[in-house]
Formats: structure tokens, C-alpha cells, sequence
């Protein structure tokens, strides 16, 4: 059934549960520091939608971009140590920042740091979730950022627009709003001579093949629309309608006006467990499946058998998410494995009866349970 713009802003407009993310370009000056104008504009319109009863998160950029300006630094510094040092400084600007604006309007924000290690790890991503649920009930609009002092890696190569696709399904939000420093997502730069913009995106997998991107340009930030459009993927297969434009616009975003590009959900919404295993587990090892065990994976409804199993590797412990790759290499899914990566060796290409008669009971299960297995 087709998908028509209209529902989908319709849709955003009254989501119950928002996710906002913001970057360092959209709060800053060109010099560095923290732009009070466009963080007191961007909390107004935050807390217009949080006082007409919207449950808002704000997934926000700004740490290293607020630091280095204070800390005598031209740009953005170069090296790890620095940037972390200057994320230590910046967050707390940033936050205190944020107090202030949002309290012109009685509304209590919190402070959430996050490394991707606190939504690799299952009982960390469910203590995150518990964290922010409770938050969202007693209304207070969480603040939330990579912990880039600490994580140098994330600092390196994440970006908060992943992230914020994360937090979207921790919350089981109802729309995902990414606030740039471009107005909409275009067929080409928009600098360059022909860029036409794009207003709706019925599928945004289909589309990511016809629009030309480019990393960030600002020198403040860490993604681009490469970052942006991963995060509407992201968000569009866990079933949650996006819309992206510019931080000037976050208002009539939030209104369902036709701003920026909205990105139609592709798939309805499954299981928060589910989503953490497509999305958010980082695979521990890989499983091989011979062809016929390929094809039945790709049914989307057929557990992974250990006779279907040609290989193993990688070292991970049962209860670990792995890629289920086929013989060329390819990941079909990602699934939680059912046993130690030592013990299924000895299980490769034996059925279920032999497993029974060789090894006993324990081992006469898949290797990974079609629960526990999310297509990619």
C-alpha cells in the first residue's frame, strides 16, 4: 500500500514519544563557541511540543564544539587527548546551557552519557532503557550525548546521528527528527549546480542509490548527510517515520508543516529485543550457513540448524550476537548464539537426532533460534 507524505507528517506531528538530534554546527559559531541564540530557539521549540504533553529526547552534539572556543583553541582540535580534554570542559557549558533554557519554561532536563558499549551489551541496554522511560514519566527531557571524554573511539568514528536512531528504539519512539545544518536532504550538494530537494522519501533504502553525499563540511562536526541518511535507514526499518532539515526549522518539523525531508517508516515496528539485535549488538563472531540453511534464513521463519552450519568463527560465549554469513561471504542476519563457540564444532553438520545420540540432549537445539534472529 502506498505511503503518502501527508500521514507520514501527520504521523510526527502527533508522536507521543520524540526523538530529537542536533549537531555541533547547528549550536555553535563559526569560531567554536556555544551560539545562546540557536540553543535558547531550538529549547523553545522543544518545549512547545513537551508542554502540549510530547515525551521529548534530545540527542545533542556539542561537547568538543563548546570547549575548544573557551579553551583558547582556533578549531577544532585534531588529536584524541585534546578533543577528549575539551569534551570534559564542553559538556558541562553545554548542559548548563540547556538548564537554563528549558527552565524559562518549568521543564527539567538530565544529563545521559553513552558510549556504544552501553547498547552492545544487553543488560546495559536494558538499564539504559529503565533510565530513560523513568525519566520521560517524571518529565524531564533527557539530554544525551557520547561520552567523548572517555570514548576515544566514538570520538574518532561515531556520531550521534547513529545514535540517535539507538535511542529512538530505546524509547520505542513514535518519530525521529535530525536537525542539521542543511534545510532538507538534496539529489547532489546543495552547492552544486542542478541539487534539487528532496521533500519525501517513501523508501529510503530504494533511494540511497540516487542521491550523491558527502561527508561534513562545517569543520565543527563529525558526520554529514552520509551519517543522517544511515540514521533515517535505521529508523525507517524499525518502523519510525523521520524528518530532516535544518535547526531553524525544528518547530514547524515538530508540527507536521512540509519542512525539510520526511522519511516514511518501511516496516512495522518489532520487539525493543529485536531491534536490539539488528541494531544495536555488536556481532561477537560469524556463523557460515551452507545453502540450503542461506535460503531458509532468508524465509525470515526458519531457525539456523547445526547441519546447516558449515564454519565458526570468532571466540563468544552463548547468548552473544553473531553474523549469519552464507558460503560467498554475505551477511544474511544477525541472531543470538545459542551455545559457546568452542562447543559447536563438534555439533557442524549433525541433525538434530544425531546431536541427540552424540552429544545428549542439551545440544539438540538450533544453533541460533529464529527468536533470536533479525534479517539484515
Amino acid at each position: 500500500m502506498a505511503v503518502h507524505e501527508a500521514d507520514v507528517r501527520q504521523a510526527i506531528a502527533g508522536a507521543q514519544t520524540i526523538v530529537v538530534k542536533v549537531g555541533s554546527s547547528s549550536l555553535t559559531h563559526s569560531s567554536g563557541h556555544l551560539d545562546a541564540a540557536r540553543l535558547n530557539a531550538l529549547a523553545a521549540a522543544l518545549a512547545a511540543a513537551a508542554l502540549q504533553g510530547a515525551r521529548v529526547v534530545l540527542v545533542s552534539s556539542g561537547a568538543i564544539a563548546a570547549g575548544f572556543g573557551p579553551l583558547g583553541f582556533a578549531s577544532r582540535p585534531s588529536d584524541v587527548a585534546t578533543q577528549q580534554a575539551t569534551a570534559a570542559v564542553g559538556q558541562g557549558l553545554l548542559m548548563a546551557q540547556y538548564e537554563m533554557a528549558f527552565g524559562r519554561y518549568g521543564i527539567h532536563v538530565g544529563q545521559i552519557l553513552i558510549t556504544a558499549e552501553d547498547t552492545i551489551r544487553a543488560t546495559q541496554y536494558r538499564n539504559v532503557q529503565r533510565t530513560l522511560d523513568r525519566l520521560l514519566d517524571l518529565g524531564v527531557v533527557p539530554i544525551i550525548n557520547e561520552n567523548d571524554s572517555l570514548a576515544s573511539n566514538e570520538i574518532r568514528f561515531g556520531d550521534n546521528d547513529r545514535l540517535s536512531a539507538l535511542v529512538a528504539n530505546l524509547v520505542r519512539a513514535d518519530a525521529l527528527v535530525l536537525l542539521t545544518d542543511v534545510d532538507a536532504l538534496y539529489t547532489a550538494p546543495p552547492s552544486q549546480p542542478g541539487a534539487r530537494r528532496i521533500g519525501f522519501v517513501p523508501d529510503v533504502v530504494a533511494a540511497l542509490g540516487d542521491v550523491t553525499v558527502t561527508g561534513p563540511t562545517s569543520g565543527v562536526g563529525t558526520g554529514g548527510m552520509v551519517t543522517k541518511l544511515e540514521a533515517a535507514r535505521v529508523a525507517a526499518v524499525s518502523g519510525i517515520p523521520t524528518v530532516l532539515t535544518c535547526a531553524s526549522n525544528a518547530g514547524p518539523a515538530l508540527m507536521g508543516d512540509p519542512v525539510g525531508t520526511a522519511f516514511a517508516p518501511v516496516k512495522h515496528r518489532g520487539s525493543s529485543r529485536r531491534l536490539w539485535i539488528g541494531f544495536a549488538a555488536e556481532p561477537r563472531g560469524t556463523l557460515v550457513a551452507d545453502e540450503g540453511a542461506a535460503k531458509a534464513v532468508r524465509g525470515g521463519r526458519a531457525s539456523l540448524l547445526s547441519a546447516g552450519v558449515l564454519e565458526v568463527r570468532g571466540n563468544f560465549s552463548a547468548g552473544d550476537p553473531v553474523w549469519i554469513d552464507n558460503e560467498q561471504g554475505d551477511h544474511l542476519a544477525r541472531g543470538l548464539a545459542g551455545f559457546d563457540s568452542e562447543e559447536i564444532p563438534q555439533m557442524l553438520g549433525r541433525t538434530t537426532a544425531q546431536l541427540k545420540r552424540f552429544l545428549g540432549d542439551e545440544y539438540a537445539h538450533p544453533i541460533v533460534h529464529r527468536d533470536d534472529l533479525v534479517l539484515v
